[in-house]
């Protein structure tokens, strides 16, 4: 590192968390995101995330 090192910020608990987000949302909500998300996942070609959308909306 040329001893550079020095100059950046040490190594914190944070650098060793996974951090991760929880969200709720309505079942009139699901249905609205599982159908955008379908149609996003074909358009971009992932036939089985597009299905697995598809599987979700019909519970």
């Amino acid at each position: 590192t040329a001893r550079t090192a020095r100059f950046s910020s040490p190594l914190g608990v944070y650098d060793f968390i996974k951090r991760s987000s929880m969200i709720e949302v309505s079942e009139p909500g699901a249905q609205t995101l599982g159908a955008v998300a379908s149609t996003l996942a074909h358009g971009e070609g992932l036939t089985a995330h597009a299905r697995a959308a598809e599987m979700r909306l019909k519970k």
